[in-house]
Formats: structure tokens, sequence, C-alpha cells
């Protein structure tokens, strides 16, 4: 059954502290206000922009029918963004790339490497998986090619950074010998392989074939890893 997609939270502006601009003045609290509002109408923008995309694909979705959803002016669109990629980097940087950070950011391991892999892997295919965020992976797939600037963002700030993250974590289990394959370092693309194909498989094929892309994670790591011995 596929998870219900859930929806994007997009930061607003923090209160003013006690030292801050609400000491400064009674101007300072309706500025507040301001801030706040326009933080609000922004994210509803986002978030409007994000169901736009998946709806209708990249190059089908207007500004206006945007506006529409968040409740908005067109003119009101533009004290935010560009145009229609910016809005789209925004969603890159809100909904997918704090999922990657955390594997940029992951401690040394203190067990095994592929013990970290499995963990942060499974965690990713939940979060991808039947979610928003794959719709969005799906749609610079199948439109990236129309869209070149779409797709050198997507991996500038998401793919790139998976991929050096990886190679890392490839490269300390070359040195630990839990990695035979010492090539595999050359192509870290082969190691987070199952996620690509559970997002494009449950989008075209799931109703015919389920995935079960946790145990297909697993499998693919004992082809890499060898296989876990059983007690």
């Amino acid at each position: 059954m596929t998870k219900k997609p859930t929806k994007t939270a997009v930061p607003s502006a923090a209160p003013a502290s006690a030292n801050g601009p609400a000491a400064a003045g009674p101007d300072a609290a309706p500025a507040s206000n301001r801030a706040s509002r326009a933080a609000e109408r922004r994210a509803a923008i986002v978030e409007a922009a994000m169901e736009e995309f998946i709806a209708r694909g990249f190059a089908a979705t207007r500004l206006d029918d945007i506006a529409k959803r968040a409740g908005v002016a067109k003119g009101t669109i533009y004290l935010h963004f560009k145009d229609k990629e910016s809005m789209f980097e925004e969603l890159v940087r809100i909904v997918i790339v704090p999922v990657v950070a955390r594997l940029t950011t992951l401690p040394p391991p203190a067990g095994s490497v592929r013990d970290l892999i499995e963990t942060f892997a499974g965690n990713f295919l939940k979060e991808v998986i039947g979610t928003r965020r794959g719709d969005l992976v799906r749609l610079i797939v199948a439109e990236g090619p129309r869209f070149p600037s779409v797709a050198d963002f997507y991996y500038r700030e998401v793919v790139s950074r998976g991929i050096t993250a990886m190679r890392a974590l490839i490269e300390l289990g070359i040195a630990r010998g839990e990695i035979r394959q010492k090539d595999l370092a050359r192509y870290p693309q082969i190691l987070v392989a199952p996620a690509m194909i559970a997002v494009i498989w449950q989008s075209l094929f799931a109703r015919h074939a389920p995935l079960d892309a946790q145990e297909m994670l697993r499998v693919h790591l004992d082809l890499i890893f060898g296989q876990r011995r059983t007690t």
C-alpha cells in the first residue's frame, strides 16, 4: 500500500529575542509580523508549487496555477522567487537535500561499514518510496533531459554530495577488508542503485509486481559485502 504523502514544512521566521528588534521600539512588532506573514506566504507558495509540479510536471506547471493553489496573487510569487526554476530549486533544498545531508555528516562507524550503510539506506528508502520526495526524484528523472539547468542543480546539490559520501564509505570498507572489490570505489553509483530502481519501479510497475525495496537492499549488500553469517 502506498504511503500517504506528507506535507512539507517550511521553517517560519524566528521570533525576535528580548535584546533584538523586539526591544528596539514600536515599529519592531509590526516589522516582525510582516516578516512572519511573508514567511507563511513563501511556505504556502512552495507547498503549492510542489503539488502542481507533481500533478502536472515541470514543463506544464504554470505560475498562475501555483498562485491560485497558494491563495496569493501571481505578483506575490515574484516577491519570493525569480521564476519557476528557482521555485523548484527551493523544493529540492527543503525536501531532498536534508536527507542526503545526513549521509555527509555521519560519524565514523563504531560497528561495520555495512551496518552504517544499511541503516542509512534503509531509512532513505522509507523517506523516499511512496512519498513526495520520491515524486520529485521521478520528476527530475523524467524531465531533467529537457531542462538541463534543473538537472545540473540537482546533480550539484544532491547527487554529487551523495556520491562523495558513498565513495568515502566504500574506501573505508575496502581499508577494513569488508569490501573485496576495490573497483567499487570508482563506481559508487552501484551502491545506491537499489534506491533509484525502487523509486522508478514504484511509479511504473508496482501495481503489476510489488517490490520489497528493503529486501532488495539486503540482497544487494550481500553481493557487495558477502552474506551475513547466521548463528
